[in-house]
């Protein structure tokens, strides 16, 4: 929602602003791999304190950003410590806390990031009509220290140590994979990288998001509405993916996970009409609520509890990292005249073809689990 006023004071390009963005999210996605495993040997009460005043320490440096390299620091910040750190820890600690009703704990942690894409847009565009980008930031840090801190501390008076769901013993069941282990299962990798595109792709719109207003023609508030359509649609698929994951295993919905929003890519390129951004809202919503049960889901279901902040790590860094490729990526290509509605095409062939590609990952995940029951 900011890129114009950004690009504008710093006098960068769309693909400028993309390296910007890459540059310092990779470096978060670095970094994460090695902080992340933090939330496996320090309480969840202490970790989430220190990433909410990373936060809004974040904000105070984007917000006096004064020259490219500060900006790359901001986006460095902000990267590590909000989609990194904060959203590695919340659904970290649903999945070593929850067993059998695992699913809707992390479905219900996540939606409320899918509130905030829904409200937020609203919230910027009018707070952008009365004061300027960099104000907004500076209020972002206050009301992190002055409301999310307070409420953090409430809810953690007493810490929550990882229990069953019914009978008061430790969490963990079955094998218990360490990050070693982990990194040297081909169907780790294979899944990694099959749950990259949503992050590649979501980003690169919502970082274009203006660019593209401006290449259809669109009125700017349409995006707004757009994810108003994206917040209500993916809390309430999350929340019915999180009750299928405790019945069926998050493993089982693979192949099914991106096929929305491949369609939705190949809608949005070949949309004239606003109308149809909202189409590519709501597909994109369709994979997003599917996402956010599988993600905060599987690693658990695959390697176990013990290890799970460190093995989260590696995948959120890789989330982070397909997040930090694609506005890069897309925006360079945007420099080079290859429009961005004709790489929205190639993104949803693409999507196509990992789905395809999870099936046999399905299969063989089931064979596995099967093999550890009859050795049970």
């Amino acid at each position: 929602m900011f890129a114009a006023e950004i690009r504008s004071t710093f006098d960068i390009s769309h693909g400028e602003f993309g390296w910007v963005y890459m540059i310092g999210t990779l470096a978060s996605a670095i970094a994460l791999v090695f902080i992340g495993k933090v939330v496996d040997f320090r309480s969840i009460r202490e970790v989430s304190l220190v990433v909410i005043l990373a936060l809004a320490t974040a904000c105070i440096v984007m917000a006096s950003a004064t020259n490219v390299p500060m900006l790359i620091l901001a986006v460095f910040l902000l990267r590590l410590s909000g989609q990194g750190m904060m959203s590695h820890t919340a659904i970290t600690a649903m999945g070593k806390w929850f067993n059998a009703t695992r699913g809707r704990a992390v479905t219900i942690t996540g939606s409320g990031h899918q509130i905030g894409e829904g409200l937020l847009p609203f919230v910027i565009l009018a707070a952008l009509s009365a004061f300027t980008w960099r104000e907004i930031w500076v209020f972002c840090a206050v009301t992190l220290c002055l409301v999310a801190v307070p409420i953090s501390r409430l809810t953690f008076q007493l810490d929550r140590k990882p229990q069953s769901d019914g009978g008061g013993e430790n969490s963990e069941i079955g094998r218990q994979w360490t990050r070693a282990e982990a990194v040297r299962d081909l169907l780790f990798w294979i899944v990694v990288v099959g749950m990259l595109a949503p992050s590649f792709i979501g980003t690169s719109v919502w970082f274009h998001q203006v660019h593209l207003m401006d290449v259809k023609a669109w009125p700017r508030n349409t995006m707004a509405q757009g994810f108003a359509v994206l917040s209500i649609t993916a809390v309430v698929v999350s929340l019915l993916t999180g009750w299928i994951i405790d019945k069926l295993d998050a493993y089982r919905l693979l192949p099914v996970m991106l096929l929305p929003l491949a369609v939705a890519c190949l809608v949005l390129f070949n949309a004239e009409s606003s109308y149809m951004l909202l189409l590519f809202m709501f597909l994109t919503a369709l994979t997003y609520g599917l996402y956010n049960g599988i993600f905060g889901a599987i690693w658990a279901e695959i390697y176990g509890t013990r290890h799970l902040g460190a093995i989260r790590a590696i995948v959120f860094a890789g989330m982070v990292f397909s997040s930090a490729l694609g506005p890069g990526v897309t925006g360079g290509l945007i420099d080079h005249g290859i429009t961005f509605e004709a790489q929205l095409y190639y993104m949803g062939i693409i999507t196509l073809g990992i789905c395809l590609a999870f099936i046999p990952v399905t299969k063989r995940l089931h064979r596995r689990f099967q093999l550890q029951l009859s050795n049970a």
